[in-house]
């Protein structure tokens, strides 16, 4: 099939055509009932007709509602791509009835020019398809047919361009949903960071203690490590609980209590129970700390300590939290077993640097010696 045919296989041709089409009974309608339909010349009468259309076209657009029914016909006539492209919501300003006016304008004139074309072309169709076979002429009825055709594929793309441009987003209400998007997108972004932090070091320190129980026949040790997978579990579900509530976005607009700075000694807690050694330099206290900044200095120990457990398990952790210079300190290192070796750079490092750049800080991680460090400094001034 050539492709000059393919769109009159497809039916949102038609579909657009219709379209185009109400406009055209909205032009004919005026046109009889406007009284110097009589007696005036062609260009007299479409000229006065004209201007009547504009006026009663610019008198609807100041009602709300008509921005809704056109956005919704155009929906469905135009089948745009994206559906949200153009709107069908009323107007809520005056910007938005200008732009409606626009459209109206726009859809009513170019609907009665492809309607004179249609008709106008039809019939000099069927007059050249009635002349003598033995001439030419008859041969340029197809070809008539085909200038209507593609006037209407041709036309109809452009009042679906109109349409997303006069009854689409405004440029502002664009960057408004745009902005909205990303501050979405960074709150899951964070809710990600959150439930890998806390459910990977839960789990960390659940397999360290399991593994550890079936090795080691000691009864005793057996029950301390189950009461650490017991409480490690229910920290893990109060997390998890937490991360779901503000999923829901609870409507009482309550906040949710995250873990901060002062929780610290209890994370330790459970690293000394799995089974590896920690000094720890806490000078830092929550209560002279932004909320925020402590929360986050919270993550970021305890990501730095659950690698720490996952890659050198039972070797010694070292952890200073310490105000030094404007801003917060945190410095985690623990020893490397074996030969020195590059740490692959997944999420939970990655979630420690977004954390320290959020906060206006920086973080840097890698080898220091025989040791793996941790270092983030996080300005109090910026974070308050």
């Amino acid at each position: 099939m050539p492709r000059i045919l393919a769109p009159f296989l497809q039916s949102v041709t038609y579909a657009r055509w219709l379209h185009l089409l109400i406009g055209t009974v909205f032009a004919g309608v005026v046109l009889v009932v406007y009284p110097g339909i009589e007696g005036g010349s062609p260009v007299h009468t479409l000229t006065a007709a004209a201007v009547v259309d504009t006026v009663l076209l610019c008198l609807a657009a100041l009602i709300p509602a008509t921005r809704r029914a056109e956005g919704v016909q155009a929906r469905l006539l135009l089948v745009p791509a994206r559906e949200e492209s153009i709107g069908a919501a009323p107007s809520a300003s005056w910007a938005d009835r200008w732009r409606t006016a626009c459209w109206l304008v726009a859809r009513v004139g170019l609907g009665t020019a492809v309607g004179l074309v249609s008709v106008r072309g039809a019939m000099l169709a069927v007059d050249l398809a009635r002349e003598p076979l033995a001439g030419a002429r008859p041969l340029l009825a197809p070809v008539v047919l085909l200038v209507i055709g593609w006037s209407v594929v041709l036309v109809g793309r452009l009042q679906l361009r109109l349409a997303q441009g006069l009854l689409g987003p405004s440029r502002a209400e664009r960057l408004a949903a745009a902005e909205l998007r990303a501050e979405r997108l960074l709150e899951r972004n964070r809710l990600a960071r959150e439930l890998h932090d806390s459910i990977g070091h839960a789990l960390t320190v659940t397999v360290l203690q399991a593994g550890a129980a079936r090795e080691v026949a000691d009864p005793a040790f057996r029950d301390r490590a189950l009461e650490v997978i017991e409480s490690t579990g229910r920290q893990a579900m109060e997390d998890l609980e937490r991360t779901l509530v503000l999923l829901r976005e609870s409507p009482d607009g309550a906040a949710v209590e995250r873990p901060g700075l002062d929780q610290v000694p209890a994370l330790l807690a459970t690293a000394r129970a799995a089974g590896s050694p920690v000094e720890d330099t806490i000078e830092a206290r929550a209560e002279h700390l932004p909320g925020v900044l402590s929360r986050e200095a919270y993550r970021i120990v305890q990501e730095s300590v659950t690698n720490a457990l996952k890659y050198a398990p039972g070797v010694p952790i070292r952890v200073v939290a310490r105000i030094a210079g404007g801003a917060l300190e945190l410095h985690c290192a623990n020893g490397v077993p074996g030969e020195p070796r590059r740490r692959p750079g997944g999420k939970g490092l990655r979630g420690i640097r977004e954390r320290a750049v959020l906060l206006g800080g920086e973080a840097s991680t890698g080898m220091d010696g025989s040791d793996w460090v941790v270092r983030v400094r996080l300005p109090l001034r910026l974070a308050a």
